[in-house]
């Protein structure tokens, strides 16, 4: 398609053009049966949940992923690069709820505005291995998935403490509380036991963290991140005797177990503190009017560890005391404490005001008495006491005991040692996380695939009844769980004894969708969850691309469910992803109107500092450059950007603004220059392929600026290949933008030996080195400078010629005394004697050297002259 003329790109025509081209040739498609000649690669962005319209977060996300693609492919490697839709979750069914139509229908529609803007973007993407995680074949594969948990031991149903939202009528995690009220609904929670699936995610804790330490291609924050989230912790559980226990207390309410990872300071427990869902506070609180209004206000605090940390620590003394492990005669408080978490360690600690900043907070409110245990190295008990911030460093032991005198490493070791001779006591390992709790009270969700017998308990639906499928006749607008309101869709016949049962109708968290789908991918159709012979060949996922807010949930359940299905043999590999790329937000200026009202960036005209509303000329505040979001307005359609620049236009801005792994700043300034620069790079190819014609046979001599430019236009190959490799995009765009300028300068000296080569050359590099950037741009150029050229989506990457890599000069240079006095330009590796003799004969140098006797000579090949002088 070379019928453009040089003094414009027609961006709409040539990138319909060259995608019709791609998709007819299926350049981007892989076989079905693995191809094991050429080496694989995979490629995947996180895969998006369909709102209906593309973001400029996702054009990054999907540009990064698509240069790495299109470069790999080049590169000899067949690529896997497939496309999905993360598709269940709520904001469908609110869509249902509010505008009265079907979550399927709602989905789907947005599947398919979002389908029709990424592949307007020109992206190298496998669509004929595409599917949405709502469709009964891929969620039919999850439930199979489901069944293999539950049968290994994995899957485990038990009544557990929930923060219930009574108008959503659903199970809210902990970050989905905001003060007490539901994000969404805005209702005060409730906190109640209910029955819930959970995932045995614990069982791998050690792994997982293990795991971490191959990960050589991930993030260090990330797996940072990961670790903090796992906690593991040693220390001992310790067994308190509860002295004067009502006597309508169940018998095992006689002993308090707590977690500590600080044995050593027993001996400065000031008080023990339960949370407000342990056992003994609920017992207490059905006759203790204080502590169960006490309890009842925990319940509206956040949940959240970020929120229990802030608010203010309070509590209530249950009048329950404790013997003390290593001093019989001595009794503490048993408290109740609002910044304990029955979900960590035993839901009950002692409190040692001198070592922990919450435990003195508390001590200090309530006026509890403490003493200090640990001083630092060089104090003494006399010289040293905790006041107002607590110690919580290593130190020595005193006022303790058998412990005094020892470091806190030994002092652990020897309390532990105590506790185990007592019987009351032993070390432990301890983590934070906690098994997975996936069962949702939603209807749009993945069914998990079991009944309900009153005979038989829980019988798993027999594989031959999967798909277990979403009912369509759905009441939305009845409160509750719609498919506990469906009329018939929950009844069944037990698959065992044939009596009635019931269907469970908790759906799955969506988080387990994503936990599985880059293996589905190896083989979307198969009629089991993987494929053996392709998930092999395919898995692990060689990059991984997507947000850092990910980094935590998301990788974690998906480096969970691979060890799990590694356990049941649905796939051979320990860790999803062997690299991990988390690229920076898109960032924009926010704008408001005189009333605060948030104003989209298309409805303002900015000049300079001033910005006025295009319309009516009213000023315009000019807020904060920040993330895109929906709430500030500040975001810019995709598709605005593709039709009034071109798709080319959009990659090569997000990709040259900044390294990708830190935030951009999206701009209508950046945008033009980025569209005058593709213009003039288009011209300047255009013009070369019309006035240079092809030359087939290397040129006898050049000249030195045709050699220059020869020699630029390899080192490019070089740099933006190691650029690509490091995945330094930005990089590679301004080493293009250097052969741009290079070639625009050539064309004034066209009449010297060897330029034309030289032109035609750099024209056909730039455009196959910027082919993974702006592929359109580049097959256009590629079909001016050659007509029936092989298509760079499908040709091989270039090799730079060694014999131009080498330097033809060096720069040296020279010093007196160690200060830089000048420079001298010569053939590199010339002799010492002559380097010499032409630095002291530089002006400069020569100068300095007047008059001064030179007492020795430094010379560094091909780098440095330093004359030593009286």
């Amino acid at each position: 398609m070379n019928n453009s003329t040089p003094s414009s790109y027609d961006f709409q025509r040539v990138e319909f053009y060259w995608q019709q081209q791609w998709a007819k040739r299926h350049l981007f498609d892989v076989p079905n049966v693995p191809n094991s000649e050429l080496p694989k690669y995979y490629v995947l962005e996180m895969f998006p949940y369909p709102s209906g319209q593309l973001h400029m977060g996702h054009v990054r996300n999907y540009t990064l992923g698509d240069v790495v693609a299109r470069y790999k492919r080049a590169r000899g490697y067949s690529v896997l690069h497939p496309m999905g839709w993360d598709a269940f979750g709520l904001p469908a069914e609110n869509a249902a709820k509010s505008h009265g139509v079907s979550p399927v229908k709602w989905t789907m529609e947005n599947i398919a505005a979002m389908r029709e803007e990424l592949k307007r973007l020109g992206f190298s993407l496998n669509w004929d291995r595409e599917f949405a995680t709502c469709q009964p074949e891929y969620y039919g594969q999850q439930q199979k998935l489901f069944l293999s948990l539950l049968e290994e031991g994995l899957v485990e149903r038990r009544e557990s403490w929930v923060n219930w939202d009574p108008v959503d009528q659903t199970v809210l995690a902990n970050e989905q509380v905001i003060d007490g009220k539901g994000w969404r609904s805005g209702a005060p929670i409730v906190k109640k036991q209910l029955f819930q699936w959970f995932l045995k995610i614990t069982d791998f804790a050690q792994p997982l963290l293990d795991g971490l330490n191959t990960l050589n291609d991930w993030p260090d924050r990330v797996k940072a991140m990961q670790e903090r989230w796992l906690g593991r912790s040693e220390g001992a559980k310790v067994r308190f005797e509860v002295l004067n226990l009502p006597a309508d207390f169940e018998s095992s309410l006689n002993v308090l177990e707590i977690f500590t990872t600080r044995p050593d300071t027993l001996f400065g427990m000031a008080f023990v503190a339960i949370s407000p869902d342990h056992p003994m506070a609920a017992k207490l609180a059905k006759t203790n009017r204080e502590v169960a209004d006490f309890i009842a206000e925990c319940h509206q605090l956040g949940t959240s560890e970020e929120a229990i940390e802030k608010a203010e620590k309070r509590g209530v003394d249950t009048g329950l005391k404790i013997r003390h492990p290593f001093m019989p005669d001595q009794e503490f408080p048993i408290w109740i404490a609002n910044f304990v978490l029955m979900d960590y360690g035993t839901g009950a600690i002692f409190a040692c005001p001198c070592g922990d900043q919450r435990d003195l907070d508390f001590a200090r409110k309530y006026k509890i008495d403490f003493k200090t245990v640990v001083v630092p190295k060089g104090e003494t008990s006399e010289t040293f006491k905790v006041t107002e911030t607590a110690y919580t460093d290593q130190g020595i032991a005193v006022n303790s005991g058998f412990l005094d005198g020892l470091p806190t490493v030994k002092a652990k070791d020897v309390a532990i040692a105590e506790l185990e001779k007592l019987g009351i006591g032993e070390k432990v390992v301890n983590w934070r996380l906690r098994d997975w709790g996936i069962s949702r009270q939603r209807y749009w969700g993945c069914p998990i695939p079991v009944i309900h017998c009153p005979k038989c308990g829980i019988v798993p639906v027999p594989e031959g009844q999967l798909p277990v499928q979403l009912p369509e006749d759905v009441d939305f607008s009845l409160s509750g769980n719609p498919l506990d309101n469906h009329p018939s869709w929950k009844h069944v016949e037990c698959p065992h004894c044939h009596g009635a049962a019931q269907r469970e109708t908790d759906t799955c968290d969506t988080f387990v969708d994503s936990s599985w789908y880059f293996a589905r991918f190896t083989a979307p159709y198969a009629e089991t969850p993987t494929e053996k012979e392709a998930v092999h060949r395919w898995m692990p996922v060689d990059q991984y691309i997507g947000g850092i807010e990910h980094a935590i949930l998301h990788l974690l359940y998906a480096r969970f469910f691979t060890r799990a299905m590694k356990q049941m043999g649905y796939v051979s590999v320990d860790e999803p992803f062997k690299a991990l790329f988390t690229q920076g937000m898109v960032m924009h200026e926010s704008y408001q109107d005189a009333q605060g009202e948030w104003i989209f960036p298309d409805e303002v005209k900015k000049t300079g500092n001033k910005a006025v509303l295009r319309d009516t000329g009213e000023t315009v505040k000019i807020g904060r450059v920040e993330k895109m979001s929906k709430s500030k307005k500040n975001t810019i359609p995709p598709s605005a950007i593709i039709e009034r620049f071109g798709a080319d236009t959009a990659r090569w801005f997000i990709l040259s603004d900044n390294p990708p792994e830190r935030d951009m700043e999206w701009t209508e300034e950046g945008v033009m220059a980025t569209s005058r620069y593709l213009q003039r790079l288009y011209r300047l190819v255009v013009t070369v392929s019309q006035q240079v014609p092809v030359l087939v046979v290397l040129p006898d001599t050049f000249s030195e600026n045709a050699d220059q430019l020869r020699r630029l236009a390899h080192h490019t190959i070089v740099a933006v290949t190691e650029s690509l490799d490091n995945f330094a995009m930005n990089v590679a765009i301004a080493r293009l933008r250097e052969l741009t300028n290079a070639l625009a300068d050539a064309e004034k000296k066209s009449g010297e030996p060897g330029m034309d080569f030289a032109r035609r050359e750099a024209a056909m590099m730039l455009s196959r080195l910027s082919s993974p950037l702006i592929p359109h741009m580049a097959e256009e150029m590629m079909s001016h400078l050659f007509e029936d050229h092989k298509l760079l989506a499908e040709s091989e990457w270039p090799k730079a010629d060694e014999a131009l890599l080498t330097a033809t000069k060096v720069v040296i240079a020279v010093q007196i005394k160690g200060k830089l006095r000048g420079t001298i330009e010569v053939a590199p590796d010339m002799e010492k004697e002559k380097i010499i003799q032409l630095a002291q004969r530089e002006k400069t140098v020569s100068k300095f050297l007047e008059g001064k006797t030179v007492l020795k000579t430094i010379y560094v090949p091909n780098k440095i002259v330093n004359f030593v002088v009286n």
